[in-house]
């Protein structure tokens, strides 16, 4: 059985980036919600691997560590392991201090360290 991603804000492009990189590395399948409404509902139902969130959401820009900050307060999810999408170090920092584990930046979309960041997760 692939493992799921779930891809949290992204818009159109980054998502079908992000998506295909996943599928091609992992043979994962990658879920879209577009804010935390939609990330809850499908983390609710579906078993995700691991959830991807970009630091602001395309849909009105507001911050990503929100939707983190929801997630790691939800008894029931609080073990999924979630990223932050970002090229800043210190937003990076202030996500794993909200519960997030290590993400990466959408200019490391295909290199061999977002792959063996993603390995312990989708491997």
């Amino acid at each position: 059985m692939p493992k799921k991603v779930l891809d949290v804000g992204n818009c159109g492009p980054d998502f079908y980036a992000i998506k295909s990189f996943v599928e091609t590395q992992f043979g994962a399948k990658v879920l879209q919600a577009d804010g935390p409404e939609d990330a809850l509902e499908i983390l609710h139902r579906e078993a995700i691997d691991l959830v991807l969130v970009n630091r602001k959401l395309d849909r009105d820009y507001t911050d990503g560590l929100e939707v983190i900050k929801q997630i790691k307060a939800d008894a029931s999810l609080r073990e999924t392991p979630t990223m932050l999408i970002t090229n800043y170090e210190e937003h990076q920092q202030i996500a794993i201090s909200a519960g997030a584990v290590h993400g990466f930046g959408k200019l490391s979309i295909g290199k061999n360290e977002t792959i063996a960041l993603l390995k312990p997760y989708l491997g």
